[in-house]
């Protein structure tokens, strides 16, 4: 049985490697992310209708401004061409963090950095909402970074604000901690369904909402599709990292550039029962 399950286990991985060199899956795989930006960028919709909460997704899809080359960092893991069905000169990005820029009252100036990757030293989905240092700051010296928002899609879902605190105790000393609601702590008695459960519900019902209209993935692929074809065209060069890290190191440096600001010595961890 061992030599049969080594055997799949090639078989399956090979496959893998053919699929992703073939169909360039990662930046592919940013049309979900894509789905996710709208959800965060774009204006209250009139309604709970599908139709009504799509119309607002394709405008804000539809005021994203061409990708800047200088805003892309795209990744490839060192290992990725060991495999046999993998071309030696291949540029297929394993890692991409791209930043889009919607051009509208709301939103200009702000970068919205979409980031993906495989052989990462996590595995995760969330959306990161920094805020910026408020003006005359008095605790700006003792801080250790900014506040954020952050909505966990998965694992262990919940939403919680990161944010400065006071330790507790005699010293005049800051920390970072988090108010959060963690739904598997707070809803335990609650099913919470897979995503692929919600959206075969949603087809029994006839539910449309979370499903993507024809004019909305045209505006994402007008997206992405000119950079498909400079990577294709290798006006675009895929960075090596090493499996097991955060992805090349100049993808950080553009997050750096974008203004974000690393958190350091923090480390979200979901709460258990234990500590209650």
């Amino acid at each position: 049985g061992g030599v049969a399950t080594c055997h799949a286990l090639e078989f399956l991985e090979r496959e893998y490697c053919f699929f992703f060199q073939e169909f360039r899956a990662l930046l592919s795989d940013y049309q979900s992310h894509l789905q996710v930006f709208c959800l965060v960028a774009m204006e209250k919709p009139v309604s709970l209708s599908p139709e009504h909460i799509r119309d607002e997704k394709v405008k804000v899809l539809q005021s994203v401004s061409c990708i800047n080359h200088d805003e892309v960092v795209l990744g490839q893991y060192d290992g990725y061409k060991d495999d046999p069905t993998v071309p030696n000169e291949s540029n297929t990005p394993t890692f991409a963090s791209v930043v889009l820029r919607v051009h509208n009252e709301r939103w200009d100036g702000v970068p919205f950095v979409l980031k993906a990757g495989k052989a990462l030293s996590s595995k995760k989905a969330e959306i990161r909402v920094q805020f910026k240092d408020a003006p005359g700051d008095i605790f700006r010296c003792k801080k250790q970074g900014r506040n954020e928002f952050v909505i966990r899609l998965q694992p262990s879902e919940a939403m919680y604000m990161k944010l400065t605190v006071k330790k507790p105790g005699l010293e005049m000393a800051t920390e970072q901690s988090e108010l959060d609601l963690s739904y598997g702590l707070r809803y335990q008695d609650v099913k919470i369904p897979e995503a692929y459960e919600r959206l075969i519900l949603d087809t029994i019902r006839g539910d449309q909402q979370h499903f993507v209209r024809r004019d909305e993935l045209k505006a994402a692929w007008e997206i992405f599709t000119p950079l498909l074809h400079d990577i294709d065209a290798g006006r675009l060069k895929a960075l090596p990292y090493q499996p097991g890290t955060r992805g090349p190191l100049e993808a950080d440096e553009l997050s750096k550039r974008m203004g974000y600001v690393p958190t350091l010595g923090y480390v979200w961890a979901p709460p258990t029962l234990a500590k209650f």
